[in-house]
């Protein structure tokens, strides 16, 4: 009866989907204003990134960087910015694609800034509040791909002064010469942010834009932002996109994260849940009020549960986060869920491959056109139950080296993190009216 019920619960994964494709897909999405998403490396791409990509070995040091970050935040108790929601009466959708050719391990969609309206591709980010991009006169600035923001060439732009509101609700402004209020925002990785706390008109869509959009206009700039041309924070506090949207397209929002290079997925501020979305409670903290948190409680490998507490997830706390790569688990849970994925391949006999950075348990598939992996399934507080998609369980570096997706916060008291990976092909529901997160499988199509 064991292996029957295991057996049904079995993907068959096509190797080859983890080679290169040859066709472009467009973005399917329910949402008329919804635009496409490409992966900047991918067929649709207009255009290839100088420098080319990272490394996996790379994005998973960077991901380390950003755990290490979002801990210390949490255990030091410091309020410093970080995450929000905001949802709608009517719809608004923006393309989000891989940013990984930007030197990223996250995700960036394309967004109009001044009038006329210039296009920027930015990072989003559920663990960052404010919104910024590099703009002219520019005293220290990476490379982007696109032009910086000018904003002599916009005629809605105009600075934030010193004592005005957006710039006390900052968490460390400070007052220049000329009265114009500086932001300044510093990452886990040390990468930095300096500026002028500016508005302008933010172009979402042709027929949707936020006038009085304030955003940081960056003139000191540094760090691992590859090519992207900045920010956009879609964190909890007041100066974050979806707070500044919530008067017109209500508290919350959504996104689907393609699940490769020739998928596509979107973020969208308003519109409906998906009828298939199994919700979860949106848990709040006060020591990082700015952090969306929800509760797992159980992993489910092959559809039977691992044998653990639910009091070792719920103990820590989970956070998910759009810009981590790799979810973070307890020890004690990591350990169990390893040892039962590894006695469910174990009945295949696939050769074991090295590990990679992070990921310590890798199988070699080379010679296989198809093979077999089990189900995982997570378990959230009121009986939500997510089946991941097999690119949630499997990070495939190459077909000779695909590891299982789950990395070990090292102990049991460290916060856990649902990472980017396990989110793919998922609408993410960000229900803040309700104070809820959902999950709806193939939110992408």
């Amino acid at each position: 009866m064991v292996r029957s019920a295991f057996m049904i619960h079995l993907w068959v994964l096509e190797v080859e989907s983890t080679a290169h494709f040859s066709f472009c897909c467009r973005a399917a999405s329910s949402n008329s204003s919804a635009l496409s998403v490409v992966h900047r490396h991918g067929p649709c791409s207009p255009r290839q990134a100088r420098g080319g990509a990272p490394s996996h070995a790379e994005i998973l040091e960077r991901d380390q960087d950003r755990v290490n970050s979002i801990h210390r935040k949490v255990s030091a108790d410091a309020a410093a910015s970080v995450i929000n929601p905001a949802r709608a009466t009517k719809d608004v959708s923006l393309p989000a694609k891989r940013g990984i050719s930007l030197g990223t391990g996250n995700y960036i969609v394309s967004v109009g800034l001044g009038t006329p309206a210039k296009k920027f591709s930015v990072v989003f980010d559920t663990g960052s509040d404010l919104s910024w991009v590099q703009c002219q006169p520019c005293k220290d600035c990476y490379d982007q791909q696109d032009p910086l923001f000018d904003p002599a060439q916009s005629s809605t732009y105009s600075a934030v002064p010193c004592d005005a509101q957006e710039c006390d609700e900052l968490d460390s402004p400070s007052c220049s010469s000329d009265n114009k209020c500086r932001y300044e925002v510093v990452y886990g990785d040390q990468s930095q942010t300096d500026g002028d706390l500016v508005r302008d008109t933010l172009t979402l869509t042709p027929s949707a834009k936020l006038p009085g959009f304030v955003f940081g206009c960056g003139d000191e700039n540094s760090g691992l932002f590859g090519q992207a041309d900045g920010l956009f924070g879609l964190g909890r506090e007041v100066v974050s996109l979806p707070s500044q949207a919530a008067s017109k397209y209500g508290p919350g929002f959504s996104y689907c994260l393609p699940s490769s290079s020739s998928a596509a997925g979107y973020l969208s501020l308003g519109g409906a849940a998906p009828a298939n979305a199994q919700f979860t409670a949106m848990v709040t903290r006060s020591d990082t009020p700015s952090f969306y948190y929800l509760k797992l409680v159980g992993i489910k490998v092959g559809g039977s549960s691992i044998k653990v507490p639910p009091t070792v997830f719920v103990s820590a706390g989970t956070v998910i986060d759009s810009g981590t790569v790799i979810t973070r688990l307890p020890e004690t849970a990591y350990a169990e869920l390893r040892s039962a994925f590894v006695q469910s391949m174990g009945r295949y006999n696939y050769k074991k491959a090295p590990a990679l950075s992070i990921l310590d348990t890798c199988y070699d598939f080379t010679g296989h056109s198809k093979v077999q992996i089990p189900t995982v399934a997570l378990v959230f507080a009121g009986g939500a139950t997510v089946n991941l998609d097999f690119t949630g369980v499997l990070y495939v570096a190459r077909v000779s080296q695909a590891c299982l997706a789950f990395a070990s916060n090292g102990d049991d008291s460290s916060i856990s993190i649902l990472g980017n990976t396990q989110q793919k092909t998922f609408a993410v529901v960000y229900d803040v009216a309700n104070q809820r997160i959902g999950f709806g499988a193939k939110g992408c199509t």
